[in-house]
């Protein structure tokens, strides 16, 4: 059994193969194929050797076809179909806004918290894609429980500047009303 080279799609020599393993090279019939007893390159169908490889196609082998599926077996010999799981909520966007808006409007520090949930929302889409589902899943419930917690310190901080607001206006005025009240005792006087 001669040993055979090959020139592949850019150009370059490949080889030395088997028929057979040029086979598993998924060469066609037009491949320009050599061995030792040929004086030049010829097409891979014009080789006597090589003519088996092409019967019954149309001169080319497809590659090979991924694996399938793995599936998960419950009992010796049962197979259930791949189960694919759906897309936890990342909270990306959530975890943004809770973090940038209330640190602009505010001036809340507190609102920093959030880069812990952004943190987390970004590992989500990439954990899913890996295949790793209960990763992904913790990580948005991690992120979902920071951006929560974000807007919730943001909602009391917002309370607690309004009170502010409100005490600081309400003492203006009572402050005012006793100037007032203090101007026109002094008058009587």
């Amino acid at each position: 059994m001669n040993r055979y080279f090959y020139i592949d799609n850019s150009g370059k020599q490949q080889g030395s193969f088997t028929p057979e393993e040029l086979r598993a090279e998924n060469i066609k019939k037009d491949t320009l194929v050599w061995t030792n007893e040929m004086d030049d390159w010829k097409p891979a169908n014009e080789v006597e050797e090589l003519k088996v490889l092409f019967e019954g196609s149309a001169g080319y082998y497809p590659p090979k076809t991924p694996p399938p599926p793995v599936y998960h077996t419950h009992a010796p010999g049962e197979q259930e179909a791949p189960s694919y799981e759906p897309a936890p909520k990342t909270w990306l966007v959530e975890s943004i806004l809770v973090t940038i808006l209330p640190f602009f409007l505010c001036g809340s520090l507190l609102s920093l918290l959030g880069i812990v949930g952004i943190v987390s929302a970004t590992k989500v889409e990439s954990q899913y894609r890996a295949g790793e589902f209960g990763l992904a899943q913790e990580s948005s419930r991690q992120a979902r429980r920071w951006t929560l917690i974000t807007f919730w310190i943001t909602i009391g901080w917002v309370i607690v500047l309004a009170l502010l607001f409100i005490a600081m206006l309400v003492f203006g005025f009572s402050i005012a009303g006793i100037g007032n009240v203090l101007g026109n005792s002094l008058y009587t006087i």
